[in-house]
């Protein structure tokens, strides 16, 4: 029987959720910052574009590499190694003179911000052995995710009332100071025993896929067709000779094998689709806030807190609900409680119903994301979490990037249907009625992205029940450095 996990061990859980709080707030806590940094630095609007988007593609493109790297080399360096980077581009980020440098600086902070999340989660599959502590502890790691990505955009709002834009990047040094001071404390150190060589022509093919497909799917918000779908193309060719190096070499970055385990198949599959429902809907209801109903960008972020706030509770539920029944019916569960979330936006017109569908919605992915998680982890031998861990991020970005483009897409094509573009005043028609007119296009855009959202729940909920009846083989024994 696993050892239970002590004191020490849950002290290091409180370490290890502080990278996991700030790389969520990282990605959401720009934007309310980007009309005052833009202004200050000058910065074009392709400028901008890239200021917001070079952190969240270069963290998708490296942290397969990192997730494997830190497997081979210690995840605990890795986790200091990235922290402290972390700290320090967030310093040069928060002082940049120009456009330029500004982005440069965030693509730092992404190679830096790959480093942390798998690492954590790997630590965690280590230093909680027994099932029920680490099912326990990898919600609590969730519930600080997603709890950072809705408190990055009210944060950034307050510190911009009374501080300079940069704030919202040193807000990051002094949490990095207390895990390089704790970590060596507090932390273990695990590492693969026969690593082999890093892979780099793996690294190099998974880095270039991972990013055109991103590429891709993120431009096609714009409205184009030919650079988009050529990215998206050219990226998946090259992962799927990335996936035949990873079945033929000897030293592997990912283990593709684990396919072969169903229920780890069926969860990473709901967490991309959960992602493409979740971030299509939220790209939607943001701009629906404020574009229909009127509020600012801050007060719709206090507004839009629900969406993170809902998986954090979720999260936190999920230990009680595995107690009680096995772990996928909990999981297949909160899909359809996610799918009945998704219904309510399919009929809203208005701020009641669209805060109460974004709260259900999200609470019910609470467990996948906390019992889904843990059921990755532990179906990979304890020297594997890395690369399993690495897995079910890139299932994450992959999911947000299709979710942001297919259902943008969507909610664009549903407007331009109902109020045409080249709609103009009539005679007998007041500009108010335009106006009106052209809400109730957007209320239908989001009522749609609400029933496509409803199926994908609905199916996610089919496939984890059904593929779920597996049983999972018992992973290896730790190793210790």
């Amino acid at each position: 029987m696993d050892k239970p996990a002590g004191r020490r061990e849950w002290l290091g859980l409180t370490v290890l959720v502080l990278p996991t709080l700030l790389v969520a707030m990282d990605m959401t806590s720009l934007f309310l910052a980007l009309p005052q940094l833009s202004a200050d630095l000058g910065a074009s609007a392709t400028e901008q574009l890239w200021i917001t988007d070079s952190y969240g593609f270069v963290v998708a493109g490296f942290v397969i590499t990192m997730g494997t790297l830190g497997d081979r080399i210690g995840r605990r360096r890795l986790l200091l190694i990235g922290g402290a980077a972390f700290a320090v581009t967030s310093v040069v980020a928060a002082f940049s003179t120009s456009p330029a440098m500004l982005i440069v600086a965030r693509g730092a902070l992404g190679i830096a911000g790959a480093t942390l999340m798998p690492s954590t989660l790997a630590l965690i599959t280590n230093m909680f052995r027994d099932e029920k502590q680490r099912g326990k502890a990898i919600s609590i790691w969730a519930t600080c995710q997603f709890a950072g990505g809705s408190a990055g955009p009210v944060l950034a709002g307050f510190l911009l009332q009374h501080f300079a834009w940069g704030s919202v990047f040193l807000v990051a040094v002094p949490a990095m100071g207390l895990l390089l001071i704790a970590g060596p404390i507090l932390l273990p150190e695990f590492r693969a025993p026969s690593s082999g060589r890093l892979d780099l022509a793996g690294v190099g093919l998974s880095l270039a896929a991972v990013l055109l497909i991103v590429f891709g799917l993120k431009q096609l918000t714009t409205g184009e067709l030919l650079v988009p779908l050529a990215a998206t193309a050219a990226g998946a060719a090259l992962g799927a000779v990335f996936a035949r190096r990873q079945l033929t070499t000897s030293s592997p970055l990912l283990d593709l094998r684990l396919f072969r385990n169903r229920p780890f198949t069926a969860v990473l599959v709901a967490l991309v689709f959960a992602g493409v429902a979740m971030a299509g809907v939220g790209l939607l209801v943001t701009q629906y806030l404020q574009s229909v109903l009127g509020y600012s960008p801050l007060v719709s972020a206090v507004l839009f807190a629900p969406m993170g706030l809902g998986v954090a509770a979720g999260t936190m539920a999920a230990p009680s609900l595995a107690r009680r029944m096995p772990p996928a019916t909990a999981i297949a569960g909160g899909l359809v409680v996610s799918a009945v979330g998704a219904a309510l936006l399919a009929c809203t017109g208005g701020l009641p119903l669209t805060m109460l569908g974004i709260a259900v919605l999200t609470l019910g992915t609470g467990p996948l994301f906390a019992l889904g998680i843990s059921l990755v982890l532990g179906s990979v031998p304890p020297e594997r979490a890395g690369s399993a861990a690495s897995m079910a991020d890139t299932g994450n970005y992959l999911g947000g990037s299709l979710g942001l483009a297919l259902l943008g897409l969507t909610g664009t094509a549903v407007y331009h249907a109902v109020f045409p573009a080249g709609t103009t005043l009539a005679a007998d028609v007041t500009r108010a009625e335009v106006a009106d007119q052209a809400k109730e296009a957007f209320t239908t855009a989001v009522n749609v992205a609400g029933v496509i959202a409803a199926v994908l729940f609905a199916g996610l909920a089919l496939l984890v029940h059904a593929m779920s009846r597996v049983e999972t083989a018992a992973p290896e024994p730790a190793v210790a450095a």
